[in-house]
């Protein structure tokens, strides 16, 4: 058992309840057993004092390409389109090794910055490659974070139309049984799940119809989730309409797309209709505001997308196009680019945190066991230091952790169990992790020769 003590709790229940002086107690079963006011009543188990601290739910990452660690820093200047032209030759030499190493440095710095759950789009899958799925799901259990990679997929080659090179894509048939197999070796549906697979055919402009058509009756089938990227750039916008002669909403919804089972990543370019057929449909968004600025693809209308009822979570997205990849910062950039686009009443830190929170926990489908801090739930949590330099004078903590610096994790529990104390990682050393990514993408680079 863990109480915490004398600590602010935000706990993104219904009612946005906040404590400024208050406690949470760690069931020794991994969930929450309960959160209140002042003291914590007496119990025997470990007591971590939160003086000058904010506790809140885990922080879930949303949308992400874990393999991406590997090639940072480059094609910097490009568009999403252009990015992606650069990039993939490169990861079409990925393999095993690399995957794995450039998955454990972003998962260990997912967790130094706040993320309990992170999902993870892996999509290029190389003949020669070995066996990357499991790659980094080894690398998720190494750092101890909880689990939703998807199983991606490409059949859409430069020859027939689609954006990336032929030798990175597979054939229908074997994607879809790859994605079966993938599901039927991995996903755990039990409600405390460490390790859940979702199927996620990359995007319109690389995957044919019938493979988007196929997985979503696969998903089905098979009871998991689907996940794939939709109407991030004005580019994917213009190629809808020239090659399906629609918007990319209704071409989602043309093959069954849509649906409280989906949770779509970026969602820029929306207009009222596509709004109004997300919210009426239950489908998610996962929000990315730093990668999409740093494509320059432009600003989601998440103000919009709430007002509809639409589940919006965080994602930092892929490394390589949003080098910084720390979640908690996220939250910031979504307040700022949301207020951006609808001045300060559009967003307040509040909804920022239920968006990396509550809203994460419903596009993956987690509603029910995380998100917020309330009895009976995961003890999924993070405890954030706001006592130092960087936050001195600010005296609403939750507007410190979403409006000051990046904050330090003091603590950081997986179903009870710290995956990050005083700012460090539990299960993995920090150091090591950033030599391994280092090699590997130095190795990766290499292979051009």
């Amino acid at each position: 058992m863990i109480v915490i003590e004398n600590v602010a709790v935000a706990t993104v229940d219904d009612a946005d309840t906040y404590h400024a002086d208050g406690h949470v107690v760690v069931g020794d079963d991994g969930r929450i057993a309960a959160v209140g006011p002042g003291a914590a009543p007496a119990s025997a188990g470990r007591r971590v004092d939160g003086a000058g601290c904010l506790v809140t739910p885990g922080l879930v990452n949303s949308h992400h390409h874990l393999y991406q660690w590997a090639t940072r820093g480059l094609a910097v200047d490009e568009t999403l389109f252009g990015w992606l032209q650069a990039l993939y030759p490169i990861w079409g030499r990925l393999d095993a090794e690399v995957v794995g190493a450039a998955a454990g440095a972003g998962l260990g710095w997912l967790a130094l910055s706040g993320c309990t759950t992170s999902m993870d789009h892996h999509y290029v899958f190389p003949r020669d490659g070995g066996d990357v799925l499991e790659a980094e799901i080894e690398a998720a259990r190494r750092i101890g974070l909880r689990f939703h990679p998807t199983r991606g997929s490409m059949d859409l080659g430069n020859k027939d139309g689609g954006l990336p090179p032929d030798n990175i894509v597979e054939t229908t048939d074997e994607a879809l049984l790859a994605t079966e197999q993938a599901v039927d070796r991995w996903h755990d549906p039990s409600p405390d799940a460490m390790l859940r697979i979702a199927v996620a055919p990359c995007s319109p402009f690389s995957v044919t119809e019938r493979l988007m058509s196929e997985a979503a009756e696969l998903a089905r089938r098979k009871s998991v989730r689907l996940h794939t990227h939709l109407a991030e750039t004005d580019d994917e916008e213009d190629f809808c309409r020239e090659r399906f002669g629609c918007t990319p909403v209704e071409y989602a919804e043309r093959l069954g797309w849509l649906g409280d089972d989906v949770w779509l990543a970026h969602g820029v370019h929306l207009d009222d209709s596509a709004i109004a057929k997300l919210g009426a449909s239950g489908t998610g968004v996962a929000h990315c505001p730093s990668s999409n600025a740093r494509l320059g693809a432009g600003a989601a209308r998440v103000r919009e997308l709430l007002d509809h009822r639409v589940p919006v979570g965080l994602g930092v997205d892929g490394s390589a196009s949003q080098e910084a990849s720390h979640l908690g910062e996220e939250l910031r950039q979504a307040l700022y680019t949301a207020r951006t686009r609808g001045g300060p009443a559009a967003m307040n830190a509040r909804t920022a945190l239920r968006l990396g929170t509550m809203g994460g926990a419903r596009c993956l489908g987690r509603q029910d066991d995380l998100g917020s801090l309330e009895a009976g739930k995961l003890a999924d949590l993070v405890v954030w230091r706001l006592d130092g330099l960087g936050h001195a004078g600010i005296d609403d903590r939750l507007a410190a952790l979403v409006l000051g610096p990046a904050a330090p994790v003091a603590l950081a529990l997986v179903g009870g169990r710290p995956v990050v104390e005083r700012g460090e990682l539990v299960n993995a050393d920090a150091e090591t992790l950033a030599r391994e990514a280092t090699r590997a993408h130095r190795r990766l680079l290499d292979k051009r020769a």
